[in-house]
């Protein structure tokens, strides 16, 4: 427990709760990517459904949590076995209030178990300055799968990465056989 918050593996009985998240961080809080383009949006709720969502939580190479407070899922954060974080999303109401953070360290916690040395990301405008607070390395500009230009992010989870610090990281190449 994190601030009131319980942070628990996702379910397929979520999948209802973890849709209204999605859909809503993505309408509401994240204008400034979609700039209320009813094809953008169309294109980037189109999965977000729960039949989808809950085929998401038993892929066993998804480590799928959510954040619950009060009794109410209010987040939702998806880690592959590739080390891509694919979901970190919140309840609008629920932003800045450490939901977040607390989702994502216990991505970083499961990605460490898993022996995962980098994590990848691709963030939105609304996103990008909350995870380089959180020490993530804005590495360029890419297309989102839903068509958007988006932000790529990494961080280094290894304990060489971890002892740098922040200003001796090493640049995220391409070429690193990953």
């Amino acid at each position: 427990m994190h601030m009131g918050i319980e942070i628990r593996p996702a379910v397929p009985a979520d999948a209802v709760a973890v849709c209204t998240v999605l859909r809503r961080s993505i309408t509401e809080s994240c204008v400034e990517d979609h700039q209320n383009c009813p094809e953008r949006l169309a294109s980037w709720l189109g999965n977000k459904t729960p039949q989808t969502v809950a085929a998401w939580f038993t892929t066993p190479s998804n480590f799928t949590i959510v954040a619950v407070r009060e009794g109410q899922v209010v987040g939702v954060a998806l880690l592959t076995q590739a080390g891509k974080l694919s979901l970190c999303y919140v309840l609008p109401e629920a932003m800045r209030t450490g939901v977040g953070k607390a989702l994502l360290d216990a991505v970083e916690t499961q990605a460490r178990a898993w022996d995962i040395g980098k994590l990848q990301l691709k963030s939105t405008i609304t996103a990008r300055d909350f995870y380089a607070r959180n020490g993530y390395t804005f590495a360029g500009k890419e297309k989102a799968c839903y068509g958007l230009e988006c932000d790529f992010f990494w961080k280094d989870l290894s304990q060489a990465g971890a002892d740098a610090g922040g200003g001796s990281r090493k640049r995220f190449c391409n070429c690193s056989g990953q």
